[in-house]
Parts: structure tokens; C-alpha cells; sequence
């Protein structure tokens, strides 16, 4: 094929897996199918995707290459499609989750259904019934034969799954912990010691099958975000209310949404009001007033009001399925580190398997030793020396932090993005939409001790009221805020681009810029002007109000502080993030002001797009860079950073960096950071207790202080010691910043 090829991709469900070797050695088996250009197996997620010539192979084969392997294959619907994938750009194929893939990828039974209806349940109780029949028949009874025969049963029923998958391995020369297992077990056979035998498989299918019920827990919890989404709901057609399957409804359809339903697509509110719990989407714990003109979000619930809601977005496409499927790509990434810990294991292991072999052979040929003792030491120490809890350590991490940051509206695109906050130096800030609301908000109303400030403010919002400019509604809105009633005046005039006159009881007041003064011939005192001038320093945009007599005053606006900026650079601060910069294209005045608003030191003024660029790299050359925009017009600053966070609208920011602040709170940027450091923190425990353990226990295997049993259990245990470990990530609340 050429570098750059049409392909087809197709997305699937994988069940039976049992550690992250099972999915390797499915990536490895496919790759060797002609046409498959790339596959990718997350034994997390059990996620397969696969980008594939078509002309080359089919779904069908794909499909009987991985139930040939014994794992359970099912096709996640309207995912195959044709895209174009440039092999040599390591690219991800990009899809969408609509409702009907997430109702395939329900979770196992949960509690004692578990046990009794899974595979993996069934295989352990049925080999843990054997051996205890087994234990009965020769501690109690004295039959040792039949306590063999029920032994040996413990040991076929659990270890029938692992051999098939060792032997897969083998013929893929691989040397995976199942292979491992298989010839712990087989050996101990081999020395007639049939319960050590069934009790190595047994303890090894109990701890795997115990680590996917845990996992199941962070599983589920993604896939109960699309369960939110009613599966029908109410479309007006031809005058009519009826009830409509949610992919059958097209864009531009109109929803009747009663109070206590949840919204089942995006849209915009045609008409009537509510309160809207949107907690599954953004995080946000109150509930957000809508009426007409507002979005609202597939998922979340309508608590009050009865609302009329025009769809925007169809079933696939809506916010909260994007928002699933980035979750679940991310969940399937690899961080550097996870890497690392692939390649450490794929050359640790073989290398056990030699040492092994060495211990088995080389005391009895070169030192006339007896062949048991060593050849049981050499079980011991594949048995031991397992790499499970090594692999398995940084996936499941990944998987409950960013299962934990989802829930409080906080979208990591992967583990690179997660292990590099984790290790963030600097903080760069975008400062309009990202500090300031981007919204001019009344900073102060200055007088000229000819009018109280509050009838100044009222006169300006009364001519105001009608006007669409932002600084008039700035003006409106303060004075409503103050609780001023306000009038209506008679003659108004409007100035295009200078302002407005009215008569407002027995005077013409004029409400403006400069110009508008200038072109009525009125003349601004030096009083006036050392006024203006004194806003004007502060970066603040003054409007005038005054009458031919003279200026009266004037009311200073600028662009609104974020109510939770303060507070997100303190809690930026506590946490030990003690670089931040504010990089702007405005006025020097104007930043200046606004950090010293929000407790920021260092900031740079007047930046065009390019010269950020340039500032980012700089920065980049001493630490780690991230950097905070509302991903609209910061696009080449948040892609040259470390690692970008993104606020404000949800659909512009899912695109636009490497994590997405959904709540639209910048407070989150330190629960995010934070987070993140955890995260390394308990990766790190997970691999420092991993190898520790294991060294301890090869030696110990080595001198025979150890059996069989014991080995299982250590493997075993740091394998769960590891996941629970990991678990805790899965409960990181904000409050704990």
C-alpha cells in the first residue's frame, strides 16, 4: 500500500481478555493479516480498533482471527468508516459513539451475578469447588487418589483459557505471563505435586479475574455517561406530539421537554424557561436557568419549566457522545511511561525464562545436583518473577484518573497529556476569554461633583436600554444590578459608532465617546480631560455623559474578571505551580491591571499570534509549559506548549487542546494539575513496589525459602496491591485541592 491510503477502521468490543498480554498478543496476531495497516487493543477499555485495506481483508476475518484466539468479538455499530490514514504519522482514526454503540458495551454482571454468569467467574468457582473437594478428600478422608483426580480437575478447568493463550503467545515467540503460569503448573505436575499445581492456577485466575471485576468499576462508570441519554423521546411533527427513537431524529426537529425528563439531543431553546442540571456534562453541581436562545446538552435534566428545544446535533454527534468517545481513546492511550514499562517488560521476560532454564540445567549437569529441587526452584522463580504488576501499574492508573476527572468535568485527551501536566514548570494564560470573560463589565462611575454617580447611571441606562452595543448593555445591566428603575426618554437620537442624545426631563443629555462631544461642539474641561485620562491609564474604555453645558461624568467599563480567576491562581499557587504569565495581545495598561487583579506577576503585552509563539518556545527552554486559551484564536500558542487546557464553549474547545475544562471554571486548572501529579505519584509507588517485591521473592524462590503457593500469592497480590493502589485515583475530588 502507499504511505497515504484509503482505509476502512473498524471499532469492536473484545471480551475474554484476561491482562494486558491478552491484548498484545491480539495486536500481534492481526498484524500479521495482509492488509491490516494498524491495530490497537486496550485490555482497560477492551477497545479494538483497526484501520484496514478492505481489499485485502475483510471484517469477517478479522472477526474469526480473534474468536480463533478464544475471545469474544462484537462489532460497535456505525463505526466502520473510510478515512485517510498517513502511516507514517503515527495518526489515531477519529469516530463517533452514538447511542446504540454504548447499549452493546454493557458492563458484566456486578456482585455474585458475576461469579455465576461470566466465564471468568464460572472458571474460578468451579476449579475453586475442585480444590477444596480435593483438600476434604486427602486431609479428611485419607484418599489421596481421588483428592489427585479432584486436583487435577481444579487445575484443567482453570488452566484450559491460559494454555490456549500461552501457546498463542509461543507461536507469536512471545513470552507472556500466561506462558509463565502454564509452566509453573505444568511442572509441579510433572513432580507429582498436584495441589501446588491447582492451587498456582487457581490463585492465578482468582487474581486476574479479581483485577477485571475491579477494573469493571471505572469501565462502567464512562459508559453510564451515555446511559443518561434516553433511548426516545418527544418530537412535535405536523402539529402533532410523538414519541421518536433518538436516531431517527434529524437536525433542525423541534423537542418538547417536559419538567423531570432529560434532554435527549443538543439544541437551542426555542421557548419557555427551566433550571437544567447539567452536572453529567460540565461538572457544575447547581442547576443553569435557560430560556429561549440558550444551548442546552444531550444528557442533561430539565428540572422546572417545559421547554421547546430545536436540535442541533444529531444522536452520534451530540456533546456527551464526543465527550464519551474522547474519554475512551484516552483511556486506550499509552503514556511515555506506560512505554517504557511495555518495552522493560517485553526484554524482562524472556530473559526470566533463560535464567530460569539456567537454574533448571546447570546444577545438575555441571554440579551433579539433583534435578527436582532445582527444576522446582526454577518454577518458583517464573512463577515469581512475572511482570503483571509492572504492566498492569500505569494503565489502570490512567484509566481511574481519567475516570475521576471526567466525572468533575475536567477532559484529559490521553496519558500524555495526563503525565505531562503532572510535571508542569511554567503556566502561560491567554488573558481574553481565559482570565476576563471577554464582556465589558462598569469598573467604576466617576462624577464631576455636578450628579450623584447612581442618577448618573441611571440617565445612561435609560438612553442605553434599547441599544445592542456591548458597552451599553455593560451600562443597562449595572444598572439594573443597583436597582435603579429606569425611564424612558423622549427625542432619541442615535450616533452611529459615537453614541446617543434624549431629552430626559427638562435636559438634552448626551451619552458617548469623544467624538460625539467633539461633534456637538461641546468642550470637556481640564478637569474633564485629566479624568478621561486618568481611565484611560487604567486600559479602561470611558463613556461619557454630559449636556451642552459640560461634561457630568464618566463610567469606566473594561473587560470583566472572571468571578473565579482570583481564586484559581491562588489555588494554582498553593499547589506549588509558582511560574504563571499572562500573554496578551492588549494594552500594556490593560494587562497590567488585570494581573495585578488576579495575583499574576509576570505578563507580556501587545503579542501578535506569532510573537506568542515565540514567547511559549522560549519559556519551553526552561521547564515543562502549559498553556490556558479558550481554544479559538490561541490555536498556534496551545499547540506549541507542553500540554494545552482549553475553556470556554465545549464544541470549540473538545478540539482545541489536550485537556478541555468543560465546566468552564478555571478553578479546575489546579484540581487538573493536581490530579495529574497523583497520578505519577501512585505510578510510580505501583513500579517501585512491583520490582522491589519481585526481587525480594526471586531471591527468596532462589535459596527455596519459598514454594510454589507462596510465589502465586506474591504475583497475585502485587498485581491487586497495584489496581487498588490505583483505584484510589477514581474517588479525587475538586474539594481536595
Amino acid at each position: 500500500m502507499n504511505s497515504a491510503s484509503a482505509l476502512k477502521t473498524l471499532q469492536a468490543q473484545i471480551g475474554g481478555m484476561d491482562c494486558g498480554s491478552c491484548a498484545k498478543t491480539i495486536e500481534l496476531t492481526l498484524q500479521k493479516l495482509p492488509g491490516i495497516a494498524e491495530a490497537k487493543v486496550s485490555f482497560p477499555t477492551e477497545r479494538l480498533s483497526v484501520a484496514y485495506d478492505a481489499q485485502q481483508v475483510n471484517e469477517s476475518a478479522i472477526r474469526d482471527r480473534i474468536t480463533a484466539l478464544g475471545y469474544t468479538f462484537k462489532t460497535i455499530p456505525n463505526q466502520t468508516t473510510t478515512v485517510e490514514l498517513d502511516k507514517t504519522a503515527n495518526s489515531s482514526v477519529v469516530t463517533s459513539v452514538s447511542p446504540e454503540n454504548l447499549a452493546d458495551q454493557k458492563s458484566d454482571p456486578g456482585g455474585w451475578q458475576f461469579w455465576l454468569k461470566t466465564r471468568r467467574g464460572q472458571v474460578v468457582v468451579l476449579s475453586g469447588i475442585g480444590l477444596i473437594l480435593g483438600l476434604i478428600a486427602e486431609k479428611l478422608l485419607s484418599l489421596p487418589l481421588i483428592a489427585q483426580g479432584f486436583y487435577a480437575i481444579s487445575l484443567v478447568v482453570a488452566i484450559a483459557p491460559i494454555l490456549r493463550s500461552a501457546w498463542i503467545a509461543l507461536k507469536l515467540r512471545r513470552a507472556d505471563m500466561n506462558l509463565l503460569m502454564t509452566l509453573a503448573a505444568i511442572g509441579a505436575a510433572i513432580l507429582n505435586q498436584w495441589f501446588q499445581g491447582a492451587l498456582v492456577i487457581f490463585l492465578f485466575a482468582l487474581g486476574t479475574t479479581l483485577q477485571n471485576f475491579t477494573l469493571g468499576r471505572t469501565r462502567n462508570a464512562i459508559r453510564d455517561l451515555m446511559d443518561l441519554t434516553p433511548a426516545t423521546t418527544t418530537v412535535r411533527r405536523n402539529g402533532q406530539e410523538i414519541a421518536v427513537p433518538v436516531e431517527n431524529i434529524q437536525v433542525g426537529e423541534v423537542l418538547t421537554i417536559r419538567p423531570g425528563q432529560r434532554i435527549a439531543l443538543d439544541g437551542i431553546v426555542l421557548s419557555g424557561a427551566s433550571a437544567i442540571d447539567q452536572s453529567p456534562i460540565t461538572g457544575e453541581s447547581l442547576p443553569e436557568n435557560k430560556e429561549k436562545g440558550d444551548r442546552v446538552f444531550a444528557g442533561t435534566l430539565n428540572q422546572s419549566g417545559f421547554l421547546e428545544v430545536e436540535v442541533t446535533h444529531t444522536a452520534k454527534d451530540t456533546t456527551v457522545a464526543r465527550i464519551v468517545h474522547l474519554v475512551e481513546e484516552a483511556q486506550e492511550s499509552r503514556a511515555p511511561i506506560q512505554q517504557w514499562v511495555d518495552r522493560f517488560s517485553a526484554i524482562y521476560t524472556p530473559i526470566v525464562l533463560i535464567i530460569a532454564a539456567g537454574i533448571t540445567l546447570i546444577p545438575p549437569i555441571l554440579f551433579s545436583q539433583p534435578f527436582q529441587p532445582w527444576f522446582y526452584k526454577a518454577l518458583v522463580l517464573l512463577v515469581i518473577a512475572c511482570p503483571c504488576a509492572l504492566v498492569i501499574a500505569t494503565p489502570v492508573s490512567l484509566i481511574s484518573a481519567i475516570g475521576a476527572a471526567t466525572r468533575q468535568g475536567v477532559l484529559f485527551k490521553g496519558g500524555n497529556a495526563l503525565e505531562t501536566a503532572g510535571r508542569l514548570t511554567t503556566l502561560a494564560f491567554d488573558k481574553t476569554g481565559t482570565i476576563t470573560q471577554a464582556l465589558p463589565v462598569v469598573q467604576k462611575v466617576h462624577n464631576l461633583g455636578l450628579m450623584s454617580d447612581k442618577m448618573m447611571l441611571m440617565i445612561a441606562a435609560s438612553l442605553e436600554q434599547q441599544s445592542e452595543h456591548p458597552l451599553a448593555k455593560a451600562i443597562v445591566t449595572e444598572a439594573k444590578a443597583q436597582g435603579l428603575d429606569l425611564e424612558n426618554p423622549e427625542s432619541f437620537t442615535s450616533v452611529p459608532g459615537k453614541g446617543i442624545l434624549a431629552k430626559f426631563g427638562p435636559s438634552v443629555y448626551y451619552v458617548g465617546n469623544r467624538r460625539l462631544f467633539e461633534e456637538q461642539n461641546i468642550e470637556l474641561s481640564k478637569t474633564a480631560e485629566l479624568l478621561l485620562a486618568e481611565i484611560e491609564s487604567f486600559g479602561q474604555t470611558p463613556v461619557l455623559i454630559g449636556t451642552e453645558q459640560g461634561l457630568l461624568g464618566a463610567i469606566a467599563l473594561a473587560d470583566g474578571i472572571r468571578l473565579e480567576s482570583q481564586e484559581a491562581v491562588h489555588l494554582l499557587k498553593r499547589i506549588g505551580l509558582k511560574r504563571l504569565v499572562i500573554l496578551t495581545g492588549d494594552r500594556l495598561a490593560v494587562v497590567r491591571q488585570i494581573a495585578r487583579q488576579v495575583g499574576i506577576e509576570e505578563y507580556q503585552a501587545e503579542l501578535l499570534p506569532e510573537d506568542k509563539l515565540e514567547v511559549i518556545y522560549q519559556l519551553r527552554r526552561s521547564g515543562v509549559v502549559g498553556m490556558v486559551g479558550d481554544g479559538i484564536n490561541d490555536t498556534p500558542a496551545l499547540a506549541a506548549a507542553d500540554v494545552s487546557f482549553a475553556v470556554g464553549k465545549i464544541d470549540v474547545a473538545l478540539e482545541a487542546a489536550d485537556v478541555v475544562l468543560v465546566g468552564n471554571d478555571l478553578r479546575r486548572l489546579g484540581y487538573a494539575i493536581q490530579l495529574s501529579r497523583r497520578t505519577l505519584s501512585v505510578i510510580q509507588q505501583s513500579i517501585a513496589v512491583a520490582l522491589v517485591l519481585n526481587a525480594t521473592f526471586v531471591i527468596l524462590g532462589v535459596l527455596g525459602v519459598i514454594g510454589l503457593p507462596i510465589a502465586v500469592f506474591e504475583d497475585m497480590g502485587s498485581s491487586l496491591l497495584v489496581t487498588l493502589n490505583a483505584m484510589r485515583l477514581f474517588n479525587t475530588k475538586i474539594s481536595e485541592t
